[in-house]
């Protein structure tokens, strides 16, 4: 049985029982504020490195050269700790649902859910004011710029973007290396938002922080495309024709080379136009728009998105589910 120790254990058994997990329990709140949640303990680390190592009077070089040492201290100590993880429960008959557990803190897929659908409520049910509220926990711009429409397209990138790199990444990465690998990536994410912005005290000391998460971001945010694309088919009234054509002719628009990929199969998909000119603080972002549909969304529109989304988790759980399948087939 795939319960039983290795060499029958089968990992990819292991990450269905963690989506499964995570669809079902999402934020797991009573045991984050009891000991806090693995990418606490990391964000946690990189304070306290970045704030002994990153010194205004030192030139960019050595800020430079410190921030890839901070880098290389987290990524490589958060896959050490999973190494152990790893080694303990594959030595246990209930092990399997250990790193299970620990795996579905790691996936964000019902939390992302969650937040988005917080937002298309309080705009329902409170109208502009609460849905300004709703969506500043969860993006950067200036929520008192947004009008309705502002808010709802606002809460659709941030489901589009972070549906790459919250679910479709930690995915990837565990089934190519296992629960390390998952670790190595969510350290490297939370490097680079914490330290991978471009202004004057992170622009040297975050540099390689940034240039890793985009790397390890590279492939998983194609993948989402693609996720979302065949998503659409099963979807009611979207479009999976005009996913794949958006997120391919759109991507290149986005200033991230990853983010424009699911961010255009959305669009695409939905027949809207996201991100373009933004505000964030004082700061004014004249990004081109993508997608060639609707930039007034909507509630409603948030509710297909939030459609979407579900289906395309659906979709990435059916093709762990036949990797599974297929691995075990080999194996016998």
């Amino acid at each position: 049985m795939w319960i039983l120790p290795s060499p029958s254990y089968e990992p990819m058994l292991v990450l269905l029982a963690a989506l499964a997990l995570d669809a079902v329990l999402g934020e797991v709140r009573w045991l984050s504020g009891r000991i806090g949640h693995p990418v606490q303990w990391i964000g946690r680390l990189i304070s306290a490195l970045e704030l002994r190592l990153n010194r205004p009077q030192r030139s960019p070089r050595a800020r430079r050269v410190r921030g890839a040492i901070v880098v290389a201290i987290v990524v490589l100590l958060a896959a050490a700790v999973a190494i152990a993880v790893t080694a303990f429960a594959r030595t246990r008959v209930w092990g399997w649902a250990l790193e299970a557990f620990v795996v579905s803190l790691l996936i964000a897929q019902r939390s992302l859910y969650d937040h988005v659908a917080d937002v298309a409520r309080a705009l329902d049910r409170e109208g502009l004011a609460g849905g300004r509220i709703a969506v500043a926990r969860i993006v950067g711009r200036d929520p008192e710029s947004l009008d309705l429409h502002g808010v709802a397209r606002a809460a659709i990138e941030s489901l589009a973007e972070n549906f790459s790199d919250a679910v479709v990444a930690p995915v990837f990465w565990y089934a190519l290396f296992g629960l390390p690998g998952l670790a190595f990536f969510k350290a490297a994410s939370t490097l680079d938002s914490m330290i991978g912005h471009r202004n004057e005290r992170y622009l040297d000391f975050g540099r390689y922080a940034a240039r890793l998460d985009t790397a390890m971001n590279f492939l998983p945010a194609r993948l989402s495309a693609l996720l979302v694309a065949l998503a659409a088919l099963v979807s009611p009234g979207a479009r999976p024709w005009g996913a794949a054509r958006t997120a391919i002719a759109d991507a290149r628009k986005h200033r991230s080379v990853n983010a424009g990929w699911p961010e255009g199969a959305f669009a695409g998909a939905l027949d809207l136009a996201i991100a373009g000119p933004r505000r964030y603080g004082s700061l004014v972002v004249d990004d081109p728009w993508i997608g060639s549909g609707r930039a007034r969304a909507t509630i409603a529109d948030m509710r297909r998105a939030l459609w979407l989304f579900a289906v395309a988790c659906l979709v990435q759980a059916g093709l762990v589910a036949a990797l599974a399948v297929a691995r075990m087939t080999l194996l016998v």
